[in-house]
Formats: C-alpha cells, sequence, structure tokens
C-alpha cells in the first residue's frame, strides 16, 4: 500500500516555482529546493523526479497561471484598448516597484535555458503562442465591437503585441528611466487602431 504524502505537493511545486524564478535553474541547488519546500530530497525525487523535471512542473504551474492572469486582465474591462493599456501600463509599474524584480519567469526560462534545451524551447514557444491567441481573440473583439479599425489582420497584431511585451518585460528587469518604458509602452498601444 502505497503511503500518502506527508506535504502539500502544490504547495511545495508553488514554493519552488517561487524559487526557480527568482534564482533561474542553474543558480538553484538542490538544497534550496528542499529547504524552500520543506521536503527532503527523497520525498522531491519521488513526487516530482529529478531537478529539471521539478523545473519542468515549476514551469508548466507558472505557465498557466500567467495565462489565465493575461486573459482576465484582458476580459475584465468593457474596452479592448483600455485593457492592453491596464496589461501595459501595469508591467511599467511593476518595474518600479520595491524589492527584487523577477520580470516573467517563462522569459528567463527563455533565456537561460531555451536556447540550449529543446524541451524548455518548446514549452517557451508554446507559451508565447498562447498568449498570441489570447490576444488574437481579444482584438477580434474589438473589431466585432467597433472599437479598433477592422481592416487588418488580427493574428499579426496579437503577435507583434506579444514580442512587444516580451521586449518591455525584459526591459523593466533593468529598470530604465521612467519616461522611457512609458512612452515605449504609449507607442506600442499605439498599435490598436
Amino acid at each position: 500500500m502505497v503511503r500518502p504524502r506527508a506535504f502539500d505537493e502544490e504547495k511545495a511545486l508553488q514554493a519552488a516555482m517561487e524559487l526557480f524564478w527568482e534564482k533561474g535553474y542553474e543558480a538553484t541547488s538542490l538544497s534550496d529546493l528542499t529547504s524552500k519546500m520543506g521536503i527532503q530530497r527523497p520525498s522531491l525525487y519521488s513526487a516530482y523526479g529529478d531537478k529539471k523535471e521539478l523545473f519542468e512542473a515549476a514551469l508548466r504551474k507558472y505557465n498557466q497561471f500567467h495565462s489565465s492572469y493575461i486573459r482576465a486582465k484582458l476580459q475584465s474591462g468593457t474596452s479592448v484598448k483600455e485593457a492592453f493599456r491596464s496589461l501595459f501600463e501595469g508591467i511599467v509599474a511593476e518595474g518600479y516597484e520595491e524589492g527584487p524584480n523577477r520580470g516573467c519567469f517563462c522569459l528567463n526560462v527563455m533565456v537561460e535555458l531555451a536556447p540550449h534545451d529543446a524541451k524548455f524551447e518548446v514549452l517557451t514557444r508554446e507559451h508565447q503562442m498562447y498568449l498570441a491567441a489570447i490576444f488574437q481573440e481579444t482584438i477580434e473583439r474589438g473589431m466585432r465591437s467597433g472599437e479598433l479599425r477592422n481592416d487588418g489582420n488580427a493574428k499579426k497584431l496579437a503577435q507583434t503585441l506579444v514580442v512587444s511585451m516580451i521586449g518591455l518585460t525584459v526591459l523593466m528587469k533593468s529598470r530604465p528611466d521612467r519616461a522611457f518604458a512609458e512612452n515605449s509602452a504609449a507607442t506600442i498601444l499605439a498599435l490598436l487602431q
């Protein structure tokens, strides 16, 4: 008979995700993980596999959370333009909050592991494409309502906005001059006509 786990797997995975998000894959040791997760190494291996499998599970958890957050943010307002404005201005505002600026976990993985690991290349690309689909749905909603011009290509605009969001998110890790970041966000938002 298999004994039930003596710890909350979701809570432990959340702790691992936060640690990986803060430190990255390479800089996070197994000791860091077991300490943060509140478990012993055998429990980690039994529940999640090795460090790389745990990292993959943490990334998948983050991507699910992030895509749900983006979808909710873009569906929250009655105005498509206002929803996108809130999203992009929120990225800028978060960049100036007190404390460490972790950026986007998926983007961090895109930079750290995707160039060297095919699995993480695919996982980060899938997330980008999923975000582009959410953006496209939102743009099409704006086109149907008449808020946005209906003579453009919603898919290409969505992809451009995702690339712009990625760039802005990476830029904010260095806390650039605030006017520079705000002007960049305003120019990106001007694409929504």
